[in-house]
């Protein structure tokens, strides 16, 4: 096959990117190894992590656009309250880390629609389940990507003038032979002050299995999973209890609280105020990331809450999952985890009335997908990370750092984000990194490889480092990052320009960032205070 823009990976950045592409007139080829598009917020299960904001601004319209179509979806095909429907801003699980708590099978319908009439006019191709094996490079240039599928031996050589990475790991960049880096930078290199002396490239982030779950009458539970002993008696150092236990460390304090676990309380979706800067939600582990409130709904329409569970206890950091030979057994072993931590809910979790296990939990593999009722994906926190012309440190946007003046405004900015650097356990031993920051820009420079020509990250591969990955790896951040790679690369092809060329020339910069700001990315924020 050929296109204008292969983009390697159906997560949110690379939807994202094919949409910006084929919306320019541009033929896109699009790429995706699992069942659905959408990445962290379908395949992976994991509700939007958004700021404070994101209801008013800090977002591409086209993100702002997806968001919009999730509310409408549901008022149109769901059997919503009157109360709920009229609900301007719906939040259909009524879930406290987000404003906007979804079922991700909603999504991937939005994600769809967006795309369809990019399909039917056969300026996309999608490529299902496609996963990249290999590539072609000359000098500096990639020429090709070799796909293999996921189940049958079907394999497909894509040849385009721009490639964009938008795999969760970054899968690209050593089939390319691309200057990447992986885990903590050392403060030698980078001077962040929550950075460790020496660089320690295998130290990366958890990753994590989710699962949804909702409690009805009956016993459902599971098979004792064959590892369940191992991981009910786990306790790392730093947890202060077992891993399997309603005690861990608060993120930003690190103090160890004792969390709640109350399914189904009956209260009114409309009084969860979803905002980070006044709680962050995980009191009571039930609504923390709950997915479908039944209050939302008609009398009837819904048994029961659906939670997803994306807690502390299944986050895996036994090994990465990156630049090991053992992989996919590792990631065997993070789902052998989240099966432990649901049987120990359904068995040996204190209840509130002083018993033990909640054998009403029913595991929802339906709402995520998948044949064996986990996530379809593992949620994948931190990928490889071009070695780039910039690279966002801590310092650009530490709350602490930068004070009233706030994050660094970059010339090249091409767009905005917003989150506290949050870095859960990573492999290396270490507790939670929570640190607060300031509203951010993203620089063009940190989409910029400092040596391949035309290969562009689309995803959470851009030029961070460990630390601020913590804040740019979240759904809206990934999806601004591929909306502008696709559009960079249009930019390019129109002009017969590198994306360093754009960068580096102020006229053809200015002309870039118009463009950009003309399809509806913001490149600078309000003056506001971070959090």
């Amino acid at each position: 096959m050929r296109a204008d823009v292969l983009v390697v990976g159906g997560g949110l950045g690379g939807v994202a990117a094919a949409l910006a592409a084929a919306r320019a007139g541009r033929s896109v080829v699009l790429t995706e190894e699992f069942d659905w598009l959408g990445g962290q917020l379908t395949s992976q299960g994991v509700p939007p992590d958004e700021h404070s904001w994101i209801e008013q601004f800090g977002a591409t319209a086209s993100y702002r656009a997806l968001r919009n179509g999730i509310r409408d979806y549901y008022r149109r095909h769901y059997p919503l309250t009157a109360r709920s429907r009229a609900w301007t801003d719906l939040n259909p699980g009524a879930g406290f880390v987000s404003r906007l708590c979804h079922e991700p099978r909603v999504a991937v319908a939005v994600l769809e629609q967006l795309l369809a009439p990019h399909r039917g006019a056969g300026r996309l191709r999608v490529l299902q389940p496609y996963r990249p094996v290999a590539a072609a490079t000359d000098g500096d240039r990639v020429t090709g990507v070799t796909l293999a599928h996921r189940d049958r031996d079907d394999r497909i050589e894509v040849t385009a003038p721009y490639v964009l990475d938008a795999t969760e790991t970054g899968e690209l960049l050593p089939l390319t032979g691309t200057e990447y880096v992986t885990g903590f930078e050392g403060q030698g290199q980078t001077g962040e002050p929550s950075a460790p002396a020496e660089a320690q490239p295998m130290n990366m982030q958890a990753v994590s299995v989710c699962f949804a779950i909702d409690h009805v009458d009956g016993d459902h539970t599971i098979d004792r999973p064959a590892a369940y002993e191992f991981w009910r008696d786990y306790k790392p150092d730093f947890w202060g209890d077992r891993m399997l236990s309603w005690r861990s460390p608060h993120p930003r304090t690190l103090e160890i609280v004792e969390r709640s676990f109350t399914p189904n309380p009956d209260d009114d979706p409309l009084s969860v105020n979803a905002d980070q800067r006044v709680n962050p939600g995980d009191g009571n582990l039930w609504t923390f990331r709950r997915i479908a409130a039944r209050r939302n709904f008609v009398d009837g329409a819904y048994a029961s809450d659906i939670t997803l569970v994306n807690w502390p206890m299944i986050d895996y950091f036994e090994s990465p999952v990156i630049d090991v030979p053992n992989a996919a057994w590792h990631l065997a072993k993070a789902r052998e985890l989240s099966y432990s931590v649901l049987y120990w809910l359904q068995t040996e979790a204190p209840r509130p009335d002083g018993g033990t296990g909640f054998p009403g939990l029913r595991l929802r593999g339906d709402v995520t997908g998948s044949a064996d009722g986990l996530a379809q994906a593992p949620y994948i926190r931190e990928s490889r990370r071009i070695r780039a012309e910039y690279t966002v440190v801590e310092q650009d946007l530490s709350l602490a750092v930068r004070g009233e003046r706030g994050a660094v405004q970059y010339p090249d900015s091409v767009g905005v984000g917003m989150y506290r650097i949050d870095l859960h356990p990573s492999t290396g031993g270490d507790n939670y990194i929570d640190v607060g920051s300031c509203p951010f820009e993203i620089p063009l420079g940190a989409l910029i490889p400092q040596r391949m020509e035309n290969l562009l990250p689309a995803g959470k591969n851009i030029g961070t480092t460990h630390i601020t990955n913590g804040s740019y790896r979240l759904h809206p951040v990934e999806w601004n990052v591929g909306e502008v790679a696709g559009l960079l690369a249009d930019f390019c092809l129109a002009r017969g320009e590198s994306p360093r060329a754009v960068r580096n020339s102020p006229q053809l910069l200015a002309e870039f960032t118009d463009r950009i700001t003309a399809a509806g990315v913001e490149r600078r924020w309000p003056r506001i205070a971070g959090y």
